[in-house]
């Protein structure tokens, strides 16, 4: 059975770096694995972050799917579906990717979404570890469109506001049906005294804080010059944190 990972947080608090960090030591770490990365963030960017080209998203496939007119003539809508679905996969030798992107349109997405729940299960399980970079909102993972989850990191930026958000983070997972396993915070941008002043804050998240990522002068360099945070060299500080991080949470074992 793949083992699903979901990074969770709002917007701009490091989310998709952590994301593609976890990544780069799952390769480096892990050679002979198999991984699924999986954007679910109406935002999409983990692709920049990675290094990677796509050319569709799940949202596009589901959109057309809504267009008689797009499907071709003798065709099964589910078949059309599936199709799409494959096509819209970006596979290299060390990760695949989805895209999931943001709601086009009115209407209701209820068969695709069935038929897109059904997708990631069949195509999930033929790899080892399934990543998925979530939106804030967590609404694939409450509707079951992710499965499961095993591990999730919570992501949050060292203000006192970033900590609250991942509080409701916490809560929104709380009151998920779905099953979701280890849950951890993960503190990013930190300075020497970061951790000290957002003692209070961190005790009533209800997460147990895993560790911190200081603030990298080196992700922001890579940023603005358009570079994959996924190269980041072995010894940036964010890499060997992500890694100490990873280690804690026993993801190698």
């Amino acid at each position: 059975m793949a083992k699903y990972i979901a990074v969770a947080g709002k917007g701009g608090v490091g989310k998709t770096t952590f994301t593609a960090l976890l990544l780069k030591q799952m390769v480096q770490q892990r050679k002979k694995i198999s991984i699924l990365a999986v954007d679910a963030d109406p935002n999409a960017n983990l692709d920049e972050a990675l290094g990677l080209q796509v050319t569709g998203t799940i949202s596009d496939v589901l959109e057309q799917s809504k267009d008689p007119k797009a499907i071709p003539t003798g065709m099964p809508k589910n078949i059309f579906i599936e199709y799409k679905l494959q096509q819209a996969l970006v596979e290299t030798k060390d990760i695949d990717l989805l895209v999931m992107g943001g709601p086009q349109g009115a209407g209701c997405y209820c068969y695709p979404n069935d038929i897109l729940r059904k997708h990631l299960e069949d195509i999930g399980e033929g790899y080892n570890y399934v990543v998925v970079d979530s939106e804030a909102g967590l609404e694939h993972i409450s509707r079951r469109t992710i499965p499961h989850i095993d591990d999730m990191f919570v992501i949050s930026d060292s203000s006192a506001r970033g900590i609250r958000s991942a509080r409701r983070v916490y809560e929104l997972i709380q009151g998920l049906k779905s099953a979701v396993g280890n849950l951890y915070l993960i503190v990013t941008k930190t300075n020497a005294d970061s951790l000290e002043l957002l003692k209070e804050e961190i005790a009533q998240t209800g997460l147990t804080l895993l560790g911190d990522i200081p603030l990298d002068p080196m992700v922001v360099e890579y940023d603005l010059a358009g570079k994959p945070l996924f190269d980041l060299p072995d010894d940036a500080v964010s890499v060997k944190a992500v890694q100490s991080i990873l280690n804690r949470a026993g993801i190698f074992n």
